[in-house]
């Protein structure tokens, strides 16, 4: 088994990675994403690498897949016919929410419907306390009427929310089993498994939304699979999840709302492995695809997580890397305004039909057809060659729509249109580091996605980071995170109580129960023990607060107490400014994740053989904006570039996956692993 490969499906691409083990080179590929089945455009890429190489399916020895599957569900409502089964009194919980409006002085914008309509979320007598103490049994007959109605009414995936089942989850197993006796066919999830902690509406939510997505995913997982087969591809594929760690075919049945940011978490951790082995343990990650910008924060050579967020408006509580998605891509559409002002996204061209410069039908201009017009894109091929593009279409576009409405200049219109993109982006960025209280003066830029390098200098500039990293072929980063990946899973405990030692006690006991069962997760994954890891993170508030922060501990130990009162307060100054010495501290929850470590081959050094000019391909006029205007620059093959050599804009710098553009006054130097290295330091944005 010498080969591993990996898959990001994203909106617009689908993007593959393949990693020869024995000595550790890489290769790239991109075909266009099959919205209606992303299995299909799975199957043709593998399909094209095994042939370009010239390797045989037996050769393939892993195989770790990053999916948008489930969120684009939501995010498009189809997700399918959801029950719930729920405590009487509290089954319009998940509809009343928290009370707050998602904009509070826009009457225009409502809350989405709920995944379980009223009529199909029906209320069953029985009660646990929130010490799990049992007050009224469940009535087994009157569990049996609710699903049989449930089953009349057409509902396939049922939901099981009972109140404090994290305490308790006996009546919730006994609802299960009615289920799956009178509803064989049903898709089952449990609160109690799916999310076992406090606070029942985001509970319920989680829950909803696992079961709503897990009819079409065990379809979307079964074709998947099917086609892998059909390649003569023996081995079982990993799928990433939302925390940056591989899990299998089977975990991602039971929990597929675990999957809602798979493939950007993918990126993510592909970004800090090669972050780490270039000398830079701070970044901040900018991925650009065809449809959205994904930022985050990698801060000391890890990754920062979340335990909750929004996904597709509904509130998501599940460990995950912590993952700002704004809508600008390289296909989001320029638009006017009500009031005549230009904006950009989020809507996108996506896929099919795509920017009008693909001449496939896309009449709405985007990003893409704004960066073909002013050079910054090759106006004559994309991919290698193998996207022919219509610059004449591209400026036909922007013209009609963008130059002539705001009674502007071809150019001037075209870069308006990238500067707003590149302000949205800033402020992306901006909220996930200057409003955390961390000084991006400290961090570097590490731009991938296929269009993140075309963007990052002026974004980096415009948010005072001083250096830009772009990786090789950044346009398939995702694809790439999938092979320095681990396979983890994350285990959760709520125990709310004051930091004393008694309940320091407790803690401590609740995660040598979490890590015996996750080992016991471990061994159902075939990790060997050696290999076996565990991180323990607690959930901690000040006494009268109502939201928590996430400590990280190397481990959670007896005498250990003291060291995490600290951690809580070094933690609490960084997020919000100020820690309060004396107050008491309170638990929320206890969070264990463990880790299977998975062989990885080292990040390859490229050569230093060769020159720069031998990495000049031509030149062509490029557009830098009012203060240059169109200035004849040279175009670079990336892969042509030797290790240890550096070289000044004006600049193009192309390869199959995606685009660098280097202005003038900036430099660019390649070292041993072939990162772009970017001094933005004498940036002056257009």
């Amino acid at each position: 088994m010498a080969y591993r490969i990996g898959i990001d499906v994203g909106g617009t691409f689908t993007d593959f990675t393949l990693l020869r083990e024995s000595d550790g080179q890489v290769s790239f590929h991109k075909v266009a994403s099959t919205p209606r089945d992303p299995s299909q455009a799975i199957e043709q890429g593998i399909a094209d690498l095994l042939g370009m190489h010239d390797i045989a399916a037996s050769e393939v020895g892993h195989v770790g897949h990053g999916t948008t599957v489930a969120t684009n569900l939501l995010i498009e409502r189809r997700g399918a016919v959801t029950g719930m089964l729920t405590t009487r009194g509290f089954r319009d919980v998940i509809e009343i929410g928290r009370q707050v409006r998602p904009h509070l002085f826009d009457y225009g914008v409502t809350k989405p419907p709920p995944l379980a309509a009223r009529e199909h979320r029906l209320e069953i007598r029985e009660r646990v306390n929130s010490l799990g103490e049992v007050l009224e049994a469940v009535d087994e007959r009157e569990l049996e009427t609710a699903v049989m109605q449930l089953k009349r009414a057409g509902v396939r995936s049922v939901a099981v929310c009972f109140l404090h089942s994290y305490r308790n989850p006996a009546h919730e197993q006994a609802a299960r089993r009615v289920v799956e006796r009178l509803m064989p066919d049903a898709y089952v999830s449990v609160s109690s498994e799916v999310l076992p902690e406090f606070r029942e509406y985001e509970r319920w939510s989680t829950t909803l939304l696992n079961a709503a997505v897990g009819p079409r995913m065990e379809t979307y997982l079964e074709s998947f699979l099917t086609r892998v087969r059909h390649l003569g591809i023996a081995v079982e594929p990993f799928t990433i999840h939302s925390n940056g760690g591989l899990m299998s075919m089977r975990a991602v049945r039971a929990y597929p709302v675990r999957t809602c940011l798979s493939g950007p978490a993918a990126g993510v951790v592909g970004a800090a492995e090669i972050g780490r082995v270039a000398g830079f343990a701070n970044l901040v990650t900018f991925d650009v695809g065809g449809t959205s910008t994904d930022v985050s924060l990698v801060y000391r050579g890890k990754p920062l997580f979340s335990s909750s967020r929004l996904v597709a408006d509904y509130p998501v509580k599940t460990p995950m890397i912590d993952i700002h998605v704004i809508g600008a891509g390289g296909g989001s559409i320029a638009w006017m305004d009500d009031a005549g002002a230009l904006k950009v996204g989020p809507k996108s061209a996506g896929a099919d039909p795509g920017p009008a410069a693909y001449a496939r039908g896309g009449a709405e201009p985007t990003i893409t057809d704004a960066q073909i017009s002013l050079h910054r894109l090759n106006p004559v091929a994309l991919l290698g060659g193998r996207l022919e593009v219509d610059e004449s279409a591209a400026r036909s576009v922007i013209t009609g729509k963008v130059a002539r409405p705001l009674g502007l200049a071809l150019e001037a219109a075209a870069e308006g249109v990238i500067r707003i993109a590149n302000a949205n982006m800033g402020r992306a960025i901006r909220s996930v580091s200057t409003e955390r209280g961390y000084d991006l003066s400290q961090f570097a830029l590490f731009a991938y996605g296929g269009a993140g390098p075309l963007h990052a200098i002026d974004v980096a500039a415009e948010c005072g980071i001083r250096t830009v990293i772009v990786p090789l072929e950044p346009g398939t980063l995702c694809a790439r995170g999938m092979l320095l990946t681990d396979i983890s899973f994350d285990f959760v405990r709520s125990e709310i109580a004051e930091v004393t030692a008694e309940s320091w006690r407790r803690v401590c006991k609740l995660f040598a129960e979490m890590e015996a069962e996750a080992r016991a997760w471990l061994e159902r994954e075939r990790v060997p023990q050696p290999e076996q890891s565990f991180r323990h993170h607690i959930d901690a508030r000040y006494q009268g607060q109502n939201f928590e922060v996430i400590v990280a501990m190397p481990r959670v130990v007896a005498d250990g107490m003291a060291e995490f009162l600290h951690e809580f307060a070094a933690t609490h100054q960084r997020e919000y400014g100020y820690d309060v010495p004396g107050r008491a501290v309170e638990i929320a929850n206890c969070r264990l994740q463990a880790v299977g470590s998975v062989a990885k081959a080292p990040l390859r050094e490229i050569g230093a053989t060769g020159s720069i000019a031998a990495a000049i391909t031509g030149r062509r006029k490029i557009y830098f904006g009012a203060h240059c205007g169109w200035l004849d620059t040279q175009v670079y093959a990336r892969a042509k570039l030797p290790a240890g050599t550096s070289f000044d804009g004006p600049a193009v710098i192309e390869e199959m996956s995606s685009t660098v553009l280097l202005a003038p006054g900036q430099s660019a130097a390649v070292d041993r692993i072939g990162n772009l290295v970017i001094d933005v330091k004498r940036v002056q944005p257009s």
